[in-house]
């Protein structure tokens, strides 16, 4: 019994460490997403993947609050000397019965809604970008998550109702009760948190509905993704809710057949908690991280690409221009009556000249072109090429 023991209380060091990783890297990924839309502004295709944003840290923020409720619901917390030991059983039920709601009636289903409509957005061409988007998503996840919060709340509050022995429908104590009397070392009375049957059997139902939905939205993904890295991500996720989310289900239904100070339920407690933790971070990954990773690596793309192209564009310019100039200096001495002809029918450099006024005098005008759009049209008056001297003092004349 006391090797039993040091395991359980070992099982729940390390829930503890679990939920500080998923802290942890919930933390990370809300600064990674701050910092994405500060490095993406500018960069307006690239929104489209930083729409969901509020929706990302929505379900950030529930993960976190779930994992801070298995934390409470720890026996190891109960222990002699321990946090929780010094309130009252009455006290310590209390703590039991705000799990169960907290945690089987409101966060856990909204952790499942928010993940699924964050995947569904996926499908969406333009609504994600608008900033209604989040606010009508973070709607809909509270609103579709009130019936399972009612129904929890109603197992917790009414459900003990039924287990009076004055009660004609009276239903055995693991189907609604929340806490576990036990004693302690010091005989002291201390309430261990246990899973209502009804409730078990509610959560099922929700996430059985959930996880078809999700299904059917995978193949629909599956259908439109060409890119093998987000197919086998599509099909990690949708597996990772698919398997896990039922045995979860499992090894809560299969807990209430032990008394929650036993080792077996430790276990199955244990068992369940690590399903849900290993797809809410499979979901954080592939749905917080990975998009805004993968965007970032995109911008840098394009700023490569829009440097290597103003580097060639440069190159090409210089080029031009040194290919260009040798015939015009070739034309000035061999032919400088046909100086500007020449200089227009393959493309150079010509300098206008122009009269302002009598007192103003002559100012020089720069024009580059090529001969294909800029060539002289014919019958047009010619154009006057530098120097901007008579064809006599050109050859060196007095």
């Amino acid at each position: 019994m006391h090797v039993n023991r040091v395991v359980a209380d070992a099982l729940g060091v390390v829930t503890i460490c679990l939920v500080s990783v998923l802290v942890l890297l919930g933390l990370f990924c809300v600064l990674y997403s701050f910092y994405f839309r500060n490095r993406i502004k500018g960069f307006t295709q690239l929104g489209y993947f930083s729409g969901p944003w509020i929706i990302r840290i929505l379900f950030i923020f529930l993960a976190t609050w779930w994992g801070l409720g298995e934390i409470f619901r720890l026996n190891l917390l109960r222990r002699d000397g321990r946090l929780l030991n010094a309130l009252s059983a009455t006290w310590q039920e209390s703590l039991c019965k705000i799990y169960i709601v907290s945690n089987l009636g409101f966060a856990e289903p909204c952790v499942f809604l928010t993940l699924v409509f964050l995947l569904r957005a996926s499908l969406q061409k333009s609504g994600t970008l608008s900033p209604k988007w989040n606010a009508r998503t973070a709607g809909y996840v509270l609103l579709y998550c009130v019936p399972v919060f009612v129904l929890q709340l109603v197992v917790i509050l009414i459900g003990p109702k039924f287990n009076k022995e004055s009660n004609m429908h009276r239903l055995p104590p693991y189907f609604t009760k929340a806490a576990a009397t036990s004693k302690t070392r010091r005989n002291d009375d201390v309430a261990l948190c246990t899973y209502p049957l009804l409730s078990t059997i509610i959560l099922g139902l929700f996430n059985t509905i959930l996880s078809a939905y999700l299904s059917l939205l995978g193949r629909r993904i599956l259908h439109l993704v060409i890119n093998n890295g987000l197919q086998k991500r599509v099909y990690a996720l949708t597996c990772s809710v698919v398997c896990l989310v039922p045995l979860r289900v499992l090894f809560l239904g299969l807990s209430v057949r032990f008394r929650p100070e036993l080792f077996l339920f430790e276990t199955l407690a244990f068992l369940a908690f690590l399903s849900l933790w290993c797809c809410v971070g499979v979901g954080i990954c592939l749905l917080v991280y990975f998009p805004v990773a993968d965007s970032l690596a995109l911008r840098n793309l394009q700023k490569d690409i829009e440097a290597r192209r103003r580097v060639s564009d440069e190159h090409n310019d210089t080029m031009s221009l040194i290919a260009n100039q040798s015939p015009v200096d070739e034309s000035l001495v061999s032919s400088p009556g046909r100086n500007s002809v020449a200089s227009t029918k393959r493309g150079s450099i010509s300098f206008r000249t122009m009269e302002k006024d009598e007192t103003s005098g002559a100012f020089v005008e720069l024009s580059l072109f090529s001969p294909s759009r800029h060539s002289t049209p014919p019958g047009s008056p010619r154009l006057l090429g530098w120097p901007m001297l008579p064809p006599a003092q050109a050859l060196g004349g007095p």
